[in-house]
């Protein structure tokens, strides 16, 4: 695309590696970008972070979910930009800048997956990876208009990955259209059988109160365009009055496995963090134990409650955001604080679920995108690969 942001915008300059895809497969030719997050075999993995750049060696292996999609043809370009530690969810890392929104270049593009996001949304390549642990898929997706999908926990492999928060971590992907997001999921997920046919749609009522009248306006049109395929709609209320405590047990056992994978490296490399990311490790090197144990029970019973209420044949409509993309330079506290915990709100669900989840961008907002979300239950993420080419076609 001629008028795209150079490559520099969304990839990492310090420790660029490509791969070149198999000379045939399902995804032949096609170009994909790969979070710094992912091990590339004799390259760095930077994890958005200086220090960590230079604490770590090379890869010895590469990420099996990046063989996967080169042995399937497709050719790496280039590793993209993450935020610190991919604990955050905005965009802007204080050492490497912010990729560009492409929807708007005055706006973020959301995080910890940025560089993916915004390199799909310009053009840049066909697809590309992310992790998803508190919706660093799905809100860039709905920021820049694009699709995501962050799959059932476990479904892709981690290995190779670094690891975050392993009760929630995913490997996630974006795509411009729903036949490649599709064509990227028959590849990784293996083993995959002819999917459930959804029959009911189940519509989170008290998830689109919770956010702005104009938000949950704009998204009204396709909310009724989906509820129109299913032959079942039912409102329902899934935090059952709670909906601030379901984002505090996440984000405690959150910020306590953080700790738990990479608070010795912080204590004997003392990294600088930016704005955020500071604030978020101070906490979680002080969490107390007996909290983290609560949120653990509560989330064993937040994980049954949502077996029982998503049924096989199910799918859960909520919005992808309380908002659409903030503009750069928001004051901290407004984005790292309020901005981020009514994020968290919605996007802990499929979460602390293990639920496949996928935004779709069929909503905008005073000239923004705007995502609509679905959510099935553990396994079914081919539902909502079809879903997605059936509402999205």
């Amino acid at each position: 695309m001629s008028d795209s942001p150079p490559l520099s915008v969304a990839f990492c300059i310090e420790n660029h590696v490509s791969l070149l895809g198999n000379p045939s497969g399902a995804l032949v030719d096609l170009t994909f970008g790969v979070k710094d997050i992912f091990d590339i075999e004799s390259a760095k993995t930077g994890f958005g972070n200086p220090t960590w750049l230079k604490t770590h060696g090379p890869a010895t292996t590469t990420a099996p979910a990046v063989k996967q999609l080169v042995d399937a043809g497709a050719h790496m370009i280039g590793k993209t930009l993450t935020d610190e530690m991919a604990y955050s969810l905005t965009g802007e890392n204080a050492h490497y800048g912010t990729p560009q929104n492409p929807a708007n270049p005055e706006r973020i593009p959301g995080g910890s997956s940025n560089g993916s996001a915004s390199a799909v949304a310009a053009g840049l390549v066909d697809f590309a990876l992310g992790t998803d642990c508190g919706g660093s898929v799905r809100l860039p997706a709905s920021y820049c208009g694009i699709f995501g999908i962050r799959p059932s926990l476990g479904r892709v492999s981690l290995d190779g990955v670094i690891p975050f928060s392993a009760s929630f971590d995913v490997a996630g992907w974006f795509a411009r259209d729903a036949e490649m997001l599709a064509r990227v999921g028959n590849v990784l997920f293996e083993n995959t059988g002819q999917p459930a046919v959804p029959n009911r749609l189940l519509i989170a009522k008290d998830a689109f109160e919770f956010v702005e009248p104009a938000v949950k306006t704009a998204l009204q049109p396709a909310l009724r365009q989906i509820a129109a395929w299913f032959d079942s709609c039912q409102s329902t209320s899934i935090y059952n009055g709670a909906i601030e405590n379901w984002r505090h047990v996440f984000q405690t056992i959150q910020a306590s496995e953080i700790w738990a994978n990479h608070g010795q490296w912080i204590t004997q490399h003392h990294p600088e963090f930016g704005p955020g990311i500071r604030e978020r490790m101070d906490l979680a090197s002080c969490i107390d134990p007996d909290n983290v144990a609560d949120a653990r029970k509560r989330h064993a019973e937040i994980k049954l409650y949502l077996d029982d209420l998503i049924g096989e044949t199910d799918v859960l409509c909520l919005p992808s955001s309380p908002r659409i993309a903030p503009l750069k330079n928001t004051p901290v506290d407004e984005i790292e604080i309020d901005f981020r915990n009514q994020a968290m709100c919605l996007l802990c669900v499929s979460g602390l679920g293990g639920l496949p989840q996928i935004s779709l961008p069929l909503a905008e907002l005073n000239g923004m995108p705007l995502g609509l979300s679905l959510i099935s239950r553990r396994g079914n993420d081919e539902i909502l690969l079809d879903l997605a080419r059936i509402f999205c076609n």
